[in-house]
């Protein structure tokens, strides 16, 4: 998988065009199958909110010894998080769930 296409953003960075989706994987499993995608070679990972698994999210990719900047990261607001300061709310709630802050987002 290293070298998966990748994805350019207008921010400058690029991400990897496959992600490995966290979608109905149970809370308590989701750092362990985590860590199982990152060891295959995935490093892009798919979270949500509304999956609850975000802090499973976050303890497999602490735990995969990763640099942060090799692994990207998406995850979606609830949908009753419009308006700016809901959205930033929410968005603090996923980064504490990930255990990051938005100092290591890029």
């Amino acid at each position: 998988m290293a070298d998966q296409p990748r994805i350019h953003l207008n921010s400058g960075t690029s991400i990897p065009q496959l992600g490995f989706g966290v979608f109905q994987v149970p809370p308590e499993q989701t750092a362990s199958v985590v860590g199982e995608a990152l060891r295959a070679g995935y490093r892009h990972i798919d979270t949500a909110a509304m999956y609850r698994n975000e802090e499973g999210v976050g303890a497999g990719l602490a735990d995969s010894g990763l640099p942060r900047d090799e692994v990207f990261v998406t995850t979606k607001l609830n949908n009753n998080a419009h308006g700016r300061d809901r959205a930033l709310r929410a968005f603090d709630e996923s980064l504490a769930r990930l255990a990051w802050t938005r100092w290591t987002c890029t």
